[in-house]
């Protein structure tokens, strides 16, 4: 079964490594200052500097974009994603952020794409060239 992938925003990030991390178990993977993921249980969650109390139309910044928060999504193999970003883009479907490659050429390169639900929620699909690589920091 792939990994799911949920992003959601909180207030401090050194108290979150302590609660998820210290306190759960879950491992750190990659992070920079405004964000840090963990493996939660075979998932993937990303813990995005805000306010969570805040409108969802708030946004995290990853690799230089701006991003939705909160959104959740799922992390597809290579080629489902390059089959539903086709299927979103024959549909017309407008994009938040269009499919992308980031992090070209490391262990973490991947494929992702960001788009809302008919009503408005922010979903993001990703699938990485080395699948093993998703929880390495």
């Amino acid at each position: 079964m792939p990994p799911f992938h949920y992003a959601f925003l909180v207030r401090d990030l050194d108290a979150t490594r302590a609660f998820y991390g210290d306190l759960i178990g879950c491992p750190e993977g990659r992070s920079a200052p405004t964000w840090v993921d963990f493996d939660f249980f075979g998932h993937q969650i990303s813990a995005h500097l805000g306010d969570p109390t805040l409108n969802p139309a708030n946004v995290g910044h990853v690799d230089g974009q701006q991003v939705p928060m909160p959104h959740f999504g799922a992390v597809l193999g290579w080629d489902t994603f390059e089959t539903l970003a086709g299927r979103f883009e024959e549909a017309g479907r407008d994009f938040v952020l269009a499919p992308m490659t980031r992090y070209v050429g490391l262990p973490a390169e991947q494929r992702t794409m960001f788009l809302l639900d008919p009503s408005g929620n922010a979903l993001e699909f990703k699938a990485f060239r080395h699948p093993e690589h998703v929880f390495e920091p």
